[in-house]
Parts: C-alpha cells; sequence; structure tokens
C-alpha cells in the first residue's frame, strides 16, 4: 500500500483521466467527465494546498475538501457506471479507492484539534 499521500491523490487522478479517455462520447458520459475530472483531480490539488497551508485552519479546510472531492467522486463513479455497464467493474475498483481516500482524509480531518 502507498503511504506517500501526495503520490496516492496524483495517482488517482491520473488514473480517472485515463479512464475517462476509454468511456464512449455521449450526451450523458460528456457532463459525467466533465465532473469526476474535476473532483477526482481536485483531491490531489487541494492535498497539496493543505501541505502548504499557513494555519492549521487553512489545513482543516483543504483536508476537509479533499475528502469532499473524494467523496463526490464515489457519486460521479457510480453514474457513469450506471450509463457504461460494461465499465461496472472498474468503476468499482476506482469506487473503492476513492472510499478509502474518504476514509484517509475524514480520519485526518477528525485528528485535527481546532
Amino acid at each position: 500500500m502507498n503511504y506517500d499521500l501526495e503520490e496516492r491523490t496524483a495517482k488517482f487522478g491520473e488514473t480517472m483521466i485515463d479512464f475517462i479517455k476509454t468511456l464512449k462520447r455521449d450526451d450523458i458520459n460528456k457532463p459525467l467527465a466533465t465532473q469526476i475530472i474535476r473532483s477526482s483531480t481536485s483531491i490531489g490539488a487541494n492535498y497539496m494546498e493543505a501541505n502548504q497551508a499557513s494555519s492549521k485552519k487553512d489545513f482543516k479546510n483543504k483536508i476537509s475538501i479533499c475528502g469532499k472531492e473524494s467523496n463526490e467522486t464515489k457519486h460521479w463513479l457510480r453514474m457513469i457506471a450506471r450509463n457504461n455497464e460494461e465499465k461496472t467493474n472498474y468503476c468499482k475498483k476506482l469506487w473503492k479507492e476513492a472510499h478509502e481516500l474518504t476514509l484517509i482524509f475524514s480520519k485526518i480531518s477528525k485528528s485535527c484539534s481546532d
């Protein structure tokens, strides 16, 4: 397991970009792809910002956003799986990683004292 969260979140975003490129181009996938690319790549960007936070409050806020974005990514994966039944198993694998990230960021956020 990779414990370097900066690398892990970057790889997740890259994996999501590669995955979205495999989807058929249709009227349903287009907005779903836009949404999931935003949420999944935002996880790593916000984690990098958290690591450069100017205060504990700023850090906690950025970590909280990481958790929200990873949680949102799970929703979009479910919608993509619905529209692309042949991708359901891969979506489940990606959902599992998004869920693990959600749990990690939730734990970090809860461990931050105000």
